[in-house]
This record gives C-alpha cells, structure tokens and sequence, in this order.
C-alpha cells in the first residue's frame, strides 16, 4: 500500500474515533474514488495516482461551489468548502500565481509563442511542469493573458 492510502486510512480511523463526521464522511468519499480507479486500473495505485484522484475530487468540490452559490444553497457551499479543505491537506503545497506567470514568460520565449494561437505549444509544458501543485484553469488564465497582451 501507499504510504499516501495509508495516511488516509489512519487518518480515517482517527476521524471515527474522534467522531468528526465531515472529516468522516470527506475520507470514506475518497478511499471510494480511489478504489474507483484501481478497479478501472486493474492494479494498486501508487503516490502520484493517488494525488490524481485528490486532485480531481478537489476540482468537483470546486465544481459544485459554484453551482450551489448560483442555486442559493449556502447549506451545500458550507460543507462541499468544509469537504475541498479537508481534501487539500493531503495536496502538496499549490504553486502562486506569481510562480505559474514566471514559468509561464519563460516557456512562451523558449517556443516562440507570440498570441492566443499558440496557446497548443505552451499548455502542455506548463501543465506538466506543475503537475500536482497548479489548478489547470489558474494556467490556463495566465497563459491567455500573457498571450494576449
């Protein structure tokens, strides 16, 4: 087993005992999903995969935030935000703004990206250089308004 999964499942037991539902109910939500895609991968998951399902499970939380804040149900906001914060602990530390937009003026000067067009040349490093610690859509941002203006 992972030493990530087993954090989780250790943490997990530590929430029944203390008896702290969200934190309950957050981690039994993402060993489910996990265990999703290892059946989908036919095998165990290793460290990085793991924090490919946080990381999307992180993104459905967001995701719903944004309905629920557009339907009215601060109800719903509350515990999908309480859930997200819960999920982002087991994330390494999220790259800033700053850092992407850096990253993101090197990588256009060493393609020679010059306008929104070339947006296909410069995504695919980005993303894979903050794999893990950047939100696509925070790149994506970036990269059209470097490219932009």
């Amino acid at each position: 087993m992972s030493n990530l999964k087993e954090q989780l499942q250790s943490d997990l037991l530590n929430a029944m005992r203390a008896r702290d539902e969200t934190r309950k109910s957050s981690l039994r939500m993402l060993t489910a999903a996990i265990k999703n895609a290892e059946i989908e991968a036919r095998a165990p998951l290793a460290d990085a995969d793991v924090l490919s399902v946080i990381q999307k499970q992180v993104k459905q939380r967001r995701e719903s935030i944004i309905e629920f804040e557009k339907g009215g149900r601060q109800d719903l906001v509350d515990k999908e935000r309480a859930e997200m914060t819960i999920l982002e602990t087991y994330l390494p530390p999220q790259a800033g703004r700053d850092q992407i937009e850096a990253a993101a003026r090197r990588i256009i000067a060493e393609t020679g990206a010059s306008s929104v067009r070339d947006i296909g040349k410069v995504m695919p490093l980005l993303v894979k250089e903050f794999a893990g610690t950047a939100d696509g859509r925070t790149i994506n941002d970036v990269v059209r308004s470097l490219l932009g203006s």
